[in-house]
């Protein structure tokens, strides 16, 4: 028995080497058994995504396949499968991280999340959605994971303090108390010959009924749940509402490029149906109605549903005082606001202005105005704003002092907003290959002809009314993104998702939309988004405690979801009708 656990905990400590080396062999017989473009295709693909669910490998590395996969199998030539890695959505992405590097590295996040908390207060709930409106707003911007590391260190300060204050000011009762008990029996002994047992007073105020050692160690252990029951709703509403907030922008987290870079490549005549302005219209009123009701469902789950206590009606207590000036002296420490962060906050604004003016839709936008037939798109801006954080100093440029000769290499040139090695160290540049990988593989699908097999062999879904059918996908990409990334998942799905609704001739986005913002639905286990683990760490929680309250949000996400692809996303994507630039097949060049 012990020989039979040594060889399966050394099977298991070596399992991804037997993944990477057994899987090919598998499910070689594919290609063999079917010498068709379509299978040696879906052999790749079939590989891919074994890979990616199980990590074996990292998944950047595993979305360079292609490249050795696709010229080897006759699927594409070597150049043509290169250029992939590298096109609009990609510049759209790297624009939206330098943007999100600048303000971490001048720690305007912290300044914008501080100050709206200290506009919030510190009573339970309202703590709660401060922290939750701060987090899925910074989260639309910058990526999820900083935002949540960022911001639980901040909620688990103030909860301490909030405890430590309750726990001392229980202290300083009970020893009141004690003292007024003390004194009471002193002049118990002293009358006690005038009063009679019958006579002796037996009111509520008496101390030694409410003010006894087991009734202060029950009053702390109360305590003590009570916030740490707090601990857990609050780093769970920080994690989740960062997941929330990040599907609001077309930059807020991955997924939302995958979809803007699988639909410019399955149907290149789209008109730049998704882009900034248009995604954020649909998203954005979709992810406060997600918030709200996580609220709701966090605050039964956590606080109860005494709105009276909870939100504390009436005026501060020294508690709340003390909790408050944490935050106070938090946000002091940040000092005046400095011209760096002043200038990065002018690019940022600058950068959504023209984002969301670009094309809005409703009136001709400056792109179309000034750069006809679109030769100017998201990323081009993106690119070029995020470019002054290279140009633009850190300080305002003083004049004189300026001294030459031997003095000359001593004076100290003011240094721009962001410089090559802190963009070095903190950009992402495994999920670019990611991203590349992904439109790899829709290009793939559609030069060996998988994706039209794949249509056809979808088509029975046409029987199948549309919002069941998006819901079930909906459903389908929540489970499966619980133990996949939601790169991806993403990246698996929506090549098939756009190949069937071209089968069934129903709007594309009517189901690749609602399963993009799907796999941002993580919600149930620490392990399946980064955000998730950081607050599996800081609150103490059980995995028992995210997959309770992560099921029913999920349920949640995937109602709203479809609620909104219903309602007014039917209306700004004429979801009723068939697309023109849907119904085109790709020719071969």
């Amino acid at each position: 028995m012990r020989l039979l656990r040594s060889v399966l905990r050394w099977l298991w400590y070596h399992r991804n080497y037997f993944i990477i080396f057994l899987t090919p062999i598998i499910l070689l017989p594919l290609p063999i058994v079917l010498p068709s473009p379509e299978a040696r295709c879906g052999y790749a693909i079939i590989l891919m995504a074994l890979y990616w669910c199980t990590e074996c490998m990292p998944l950047a590395v595993t979305a360079l396949l292609p490249v050795i996969l696709f010229p080897m199998m006759g699927i594409m030539k070597a150049d043509k499968v290169s250029i992939e890695y590298l096109k609009d959505s990609n510049m759209l992405f790297i624009g939206g991280l330098l943007v999100a590097i600048a303000v971490e590295h001048w720690n305007l996040h912290k300044r914008i999340a501080l100050r709206v908390l200290l506009l919030v207060g510190v009573r339970p709930s309202l703590l709660m959605m401060g922290f939750m409106v701060v987090s899925a707003f910074l989260s639309m911007w910058i990526s999820n994971t900083a935002t949540t590391a960022m911001m639980l260190p901040i909620a688990n300060a103030v909860l301490q303090q909030l405890r430590d204050t309750e726990a001392r000011a229980d202290t300083r009762d009970f020893e009141a108390a004690a003292a007024d008990n003390h004194g009471f029996e002193l002049e118990n002994r002293e009358t006690k010959h005038e009063l009679t047992e019958e006579k002796q007073p037996k009111t509520k105020a008496q101390p030694e009924e409410r003010w006894t050692p087991e009734s202060q160690e029950l009053r702390r252990r109360a305590t003590e749940a009570k916030y740490d029951l707090l601990t857990k709703g609050m780093s769970l509403s920080v994690c989740y509402s960062a997941s929330i907030g990040g599907t609001a922008t077309l930059t807020g987290t991955t997924p939302n490029l995958i979809l803007k870079g699988q639909i410019d490549q399955l149907f290149p005549d789209n008109g730049g149906v998704i882009n900034f302005a248009s995604w954020f219209g649909f998203a954005f009123p979709n992810m406060v109605l997600m918030l709200i009701l996580t609220w709701f469902w966090l605050q039964i789950i956590f606080l109860g549903f005494n709105f009276k206590h909870t939100f504390g009606c009436g005026g501060k207590s020294e508690r709340d005082r003390e909790a408050y000036a944490v935050m106070r002296e938090e946000y002091r420490k940040l000092g005046r606001m400095k011209f760096a962060e002043i200038a990065v906050l002018i690019i940022f604004a600058l950068l959504v202005g023209l984002w969301f003016t670009r094309e809005p839709g409703f009136i001709p936008g400056w792109a179309t105005v000034l750069f006809p037939d679109g030769f100017v798109s998201d990323g081009t801006t993106a690119i070029f704003m995020s470019m002054l954080f290279f140009v633009v100093p850190s300080r305002m440029p003083r004049f004189g002092g300026y001294a030459l000769g031997d003095d000359y290499p001593k004076v100290k040139y003011p240094k721009p907003l962001l410089n090559w090695q802190v963009v070095h160290e903190r950009m992402p540049w495994n999920i670019i290959l990611l991203l590349g990988g992904g439109f790899a593989l829709a290009k793939g699908s559609e030069e060996s002809g998988l994706s039209v097999w794949l249509g056809e062999m979808l088509a029975p879904l046409e029987k199948i009314p549309p919002f069941a059918i998006s819901i079930l996908l909906s459903m389908l990409v929540a489970t499966f993104t619980e133990c996949s990334s939601n790169t991806a998942t993403t990246t698996l799905f929506l090549p098939i998702l756009g190949s069937m609704a071209q089968a069934i001739r129903i709007h594309p986005l009517y189901v690749m939309l609602p399963c993009t913002i799907a796999a941002s639905l993580a919600f149930m286990l620490p392990v399946a988004t980064p955000p998730n683990a950081i607050a599996f760490s800081f609150g103490n929680l059980k995995v028992i405690d995210m997959v309770r309250t992560g099921f029913m949000l999920n349920i949640i996400g995937i109602l709203t979801i479809n609620l909104g692809i219903n309602t007014w996303g039917y209306a700004m994507f004429d979801m009723g009708n068939f697309p023109d630039w849907a119904n085109t097949t790709s020719t071969k060049p």
